[in-house]
């Protein structure tokens, strides 16, 4: 049931909606009632900004609506899989650029984390945000305990609750157009805003952020690739993450890239061996690396390293995921089309009746147009996206660590071309991922698990013999109920046998005595009528003893 403040806020959108035209993305006739009764009761809204196309006007109503607005837009510019290009592009547009709040809450929010004043943890402290988003902003300072810039990142003073509020609504409303609005079920908005709402939640854990840059941290120490920045744990609670202050070149800053005379063939492929890095070696990425969490370090400029920030999402894949991946990939650049519909299968992505001939063929409508394409030209992300379409016609649920891939994946190509035009993303990945499926079956692979799983068999050891002697004898309590099991059939089997026998009896001893009797010999149907009564007799007995 929509409460009262939930109406205002559906006022508030609806308002929005009009102002920007928005009901041109819905045929009049679909508009739902309680849509239609507001625009009515609203009269005195006019369209304000028509002039613009529709999908820049899509953009601005969600920056109108407030920082949980742009968060979903964000997440939406990434599902090319639901959204024509136009829409997706405009929405790519949305950066975490939202009016920082009041510093001095911010400070008050902080001490209350930390349970201290800010001037016993940290000197230098500017009050003025250095950068603002949708969910937190951050400070700079200098933290007493090694004299070590940091900045502080805090989550805005009662943002939860307006995140609970506004997914509230979100849901009502997705379940309102799904139900209602035939064109849109095929957006799956209910579906939308469940993994939006999971995305949003885990960011607002700062504790769950810090967690995950120390994995990342450690999995790149002393790499000449990415660089995470180190984090203060001690210092860390919910609301409130404090972590190292880096100075970089934002990634889309090619000018100042270009002027420092940095290698930009080198730090976009760069950027495509940390991300397949992260999937295949560690089976972490950081999935939310837009161009506003990634920058390039100012040292070395001919060996650049890539700076990453903001890890509140990450995906996480299993050793299944990865080879459906990797052999997909290769199969796919390979042609080998009917390889790819026989990895589906066989990994379970798709129903195990799925007819093979058919689901290669829809493969290789789609994507046999890619490959009219140069390999430079051709997009990893793109071939994605069309598996994971056409994989859903023969129902494949595509799972969230792979729509997590799949963003990230658009990301890193976008951020590679855009550094390097002429990058050939797949001369890039596939080396690598070559070398990973021989690993995968290599002897040094073999003796890793080995050693990885010992310490367990050596624990398991001592109950060995108990397991074999307990085997042993159910197998044997088994074998001897097998044994009753078929003697007890045989010897129904007789029974039944021999009860066929005399009913068979019966009915032929009673036909020939009918056939005597109505021809009139009358010896002949007494002399057979008395052992077909007493077969028939026999037959009743031998029923009743089964």
């Amino acid at each position: 049931m929509i409460k009262l403040k939930e109406l205002s806020r559906l006022y508030q959108i609806n308002k929005t909606i009009i102002e920007y035209g928005l009901f041109e993305l819905i045929p009049v006739a679909h508009v739902p009632f309680v849509f239609r009764a507001i625009r009515v009761l609203c009269f005195w809204l006019k369209p304000q900004h028509t002039d613009k196309p529709i999908e820049a006007r899509l953009r601005l109503s969600l920056q109108t609506l407030g920082p949980i607005y742009i968060k979903l837009g964000q997440m939406l510019s990434t599902r090319r899989d639901l959204l024509p290009p136009t829409y997706a592009d405009q929405l790519a547009y949305l950066q975490d650029n939202v009016p920082p709040f009041d510093g001095e809450l911010a400070i008050r929010e902080i001490e209350r984390s930390l349970g201290k004043p800010i001037s016993a943890l940290f000197t230098n402290f500017e009050v003025k945000a250095l950068a603002s988003a949708s969910i937190a902003q951050v400070h700079t300072a200098t933290l007493i305990e090694d004299n070590c810039e940091v900045v502080i990142k805090v989550i805005r003073p009662g943002i939860d609750k307006t995140i609970q509020a506004d997914l509230q609504l979100m849901k009502w409303l997705a379940e309102l157009m799904q139900r209602f609005l035939k064109d849109t079920r095929r957006l799956r908005p209910v579906e939308v805003i469940h993994e939006y709402e999971k995305t949003i939640i885990d960011e607002l854990d700062l504790m769950r952020e810090g967690a995950n840059a120390m994995q990342l941290r450690r999995n790149f120490l002393n790499s000449n690739v990415l660089y995470i920045p180190e984090i203060y744990p001690d210092y860390c609670t919910k609301k409130v993450l404090v972590m190292e202050r880096i100075y970089g070149i934002p990634v889309s800053d090619i000018a100042s890239l270009k002027t420092q005379n940095t290698n930009l063939k080198l730090l976009a492929e760069r950027g495509v061996e940390a991300f397949f890095t992260q999937v295949f070696r560690d089976s972490f990425f950081h999935a939310d690396m837009h161009p506003g969490n990634v920058f390039v370090s100012y040292e070395h400029p001919e060996d650049p390293l890539w700076i990453g920030i903001d890890c509140g999402i990450v995906g996480t894949l299993n050793k299944e995921d990865k080879r459906y991946l990797a052999e997909n990939f290769l199969a796919f650049f390979n042609r080998d089309y009917r390889q790819v519909a026989q990895l589906h299968v066989d990994s379970g992505w798709v129903p195990a009746d799925t007819p093979i001939e058919e689901f290669e063929f829809a493969i290789r409508a789609v994507c046999d147009p890619i490959f009219e394409k140069p390999l430079s030209e051709i997009s990893f992300a793109q071939v994605l996206i069309n598996l994971f379409n056409t994989a859903r016609r023969y129902n494949m649920k595509v799972q969230p660590q792979l729509v997590l891939l799949q963003k990230t994946l658009l990301y890193i190509e976008g951020l590679g071309r855009q550094l390097y035009p002429q990058l050939d993303l797949w001369d890039t990945a596939k080396p690598f991922l070559e070398d990973w499926m021989k690993e995968q079956i290599s002897p040094k692979t073999l003796l890793k698990t080995i050693k990885q799983r010992a310490p367990f068999w050596l624990e398991k050891l001592p109950e060995i013999p108990e397991l074999v002697y307990h085997n042993l004898s159910q197998t044997k309590a088994l074998h001897a109920q097998q044994t009753l099991l078929i003697n007890s059939l045989n010897q129904q089997q007789r029974k039944n046998n021999k009860n066929t026998l005399y009913i068979g009896m019966g009915i032929t001893l009673s036909i020939i005595s009918t056939l005597a009797y109505l021809h009139k010999n009358e010896d002949l149907a007494l002399l057979t009528i008395i052992p077909g009564i007493f077969s028939w007799l026999l037959a009743w007995h031998h029923s009743n003893k089964v």
